[in-house]
């Protein structure tokens, strides 16, 4: 008898399809696929994942355990696993056109934040210094922001940070003032990195700036990694010591991260002495054991995957179409009078600045999704709370994946324009507090109607446009 039948000949829950074994989940997976098809999915560090990504992710190498690196397993049954990972970090290298002999990578992380830890853990000490963009000006969590208040990240807990800042008239990196606090700061390690930034990082002066304080310079290129790949936006491998980056955003993988670690000579001392960089068993050791257990194998195949992908003409005509559709999606609203910070983009998001319109983003946040349109409030230069941020964050990776192109993006500035006036409007109905906001925009008719109605047609249009998947779900 067949080991997935029971006696009776019914089948064993093993091989039952989710429908039937778990109704209730599989329909709430299905009411998410048909918002994500009929929706505009517009917050900048989500994709669309490929189909053949999302095979590898619902593959048999789940079942597998195997802490330690290829070759050096700490369980049995690995040959294969092995085989995966080490294709994984050819595919890694050949991406983004470094070399074994220059550069390592460790593919193991589960996302960008423990990406980001494992890298402070192995080359700072603790409480050692590290200087980030500051979260209100573009940065990230776990790149050691902190309030007045209270130490919000893991990385200001464990580790003394101090932010660096835009110019508040250009909304661009202020180098000059990043390189005075520098000197006096003395960091063991400057990263440069963004969660919310629309022009390219200068990696040549921030290496200017590392060398001049001693400092490690790494880049945390989570957001353009799929940028970076297809050429579209400045490698950071001729500038840092270790480049960071998730998996999921423009290089449109399956949600893991990766770890790119310098070797060979880092310098030429007096007397004539290579030194030599010492990174790569420091961050692998502290990957594991130091910080996670078993590597996702199941993720690791679809990173190789997405990695292969990323190397073809197809992707770099994608990533161009994602630049293109930015820009003109940055153009379109500065036409109907929104300030963006920056004035535009070079990459694959947008930054608005609501301050002056009446709105904060919280409240331009909501009335977007109420009509179909996913996006995050975002802080801008000068917020003086994460909490109550004035901007937002708009991004075109899912869209162009979608396969929007300009001529559609105009019609994302339309409907986004007129959920954003919808919005002043009930604003002066509702007053200042979010809460009121909410229930007249659910309340009120004036406002619910034309609301549900923009909703209807932005799904009419979004519904035009391919989705990749698996099947029913």
């Amino acid at each position: 008898m067949a080991s997935n039948e029971k006696g009776d000949g019914a089948q064993s829950p093993l091989v039952m399809p989710l429908k039937t074994t778990d109704p209730e989940l599989h329909a709430i997976i299905l009411k998410e696929k048909n918002r994500q098809r009929r929706g505009l999915e517009m917050i900048a560090s989500e994709n669309f994942t490929t189909t053949a990504v999302l095979e590898s992710l619902a593959s048999c190498l789940h079942n597998k355990y195997s802490e330690g690196l290829p070759g050096a397993r700490y369980y049995g049954g690995n040959e294969h696993i092995d085989e995966v990972e080490r294709l994984c970090q050819r595919r890694a290298l050949e991406a983004y056109g470094v070399t074994p002999d220059r550069w390592g990578v460790n593919v193991q992380p589960y996302s960008g934040s423990p990406a980001n830890f494992a890298v402070y853990t192995a080359v700072v000490e603790p409480h050692g210094r590290i200087m980030g963009l500051d979260l209100p000006d573009g940065g990230h969590l776990s790149h050691g922001f902190f309030t007045q208040n209270k130490k919000v990240s893991a990385t200001s807990i464990f580790f003394e940070s101090m932010p660096y800042k835009l110019n508040p008239e250009t909304g661009e990196i202020d180098y000059d003032r990043l390189l005075e606090n520098a000197r006096l700061f003395k960091p063991r390690l400057i990263i440069a990195g963004i969660s919310c930034y629309p022009r390219h990082l200068d990696y040549a002066r921030f290496r200017r700036i590392a060398d001049e304080v001693g400092a490690l310079l790494l880049a945390d290129m989570a957001h353009v990694s799929g940028l970076v790949a297809a050429g579209q936006a400045p490698s950071p491998f001729e500038h840092c010591d270790i480049v960071t980056t998730t998996t999921h955003k423009t290089l449109r993988g399956p949600r893991a991260g990766l770890i790119f670690f310098r070797k060979g000579v880092r310098s030429v001392d007096k007397a004539g002495k290579e030194i030599m960089y010492d990174l790569e068993d420091k961050i692998n050791q502290a990957v594991f054991p130091g910080l996670q257990g078993g590597p996702h194998n199941h993720a690791i195949a679809g990173v190789a995957c997405a990695l292969l992908q990323a190397q073809t003409p197809y992707f770099k005509e994608y990533q161009k179409q994602v630049v293109a559709n930015a820009r003109r999606l940055a153009a379109g609203l500065t036409e109907r009078g929104y300030r963006l910070v920056t004035g535009g983009t070079d990459n694959h998001m947008v930054w608005v600045d609501l301050r002056g319109t009446g709105l904060t983003g919280a409240k331009g946040e909501l009335l977007l999704e109420t009509a179909a349109i996913a996006c995050n409030k975002n802080t801008v230069p000068g917020d003086k709370s994460a909490l109550n941020p004035s901007g937002l964050r708009l991004g075109t990776p899912a869209l162009t994946t979608r396969g929007l192109t300009e001529q559609d993006i105009d019609t994302v500035v339309d409907f986004i324009d007129r959920a954003l006036q919808l919005a002043k409007r009930v604003v002066t109905v509702s007053g200042v507090k979010m809460v009121d906001f909410r229930r007249v925009l659910a309340e009120d008719e004036q406002f619910s109607a034309p609301a549900a109605e923009l909703r209807q047609q932005v799904e009419q249009f979004a519904d035009q446009f391919q989705l990749p998947g698996l099947g029913e779900i």
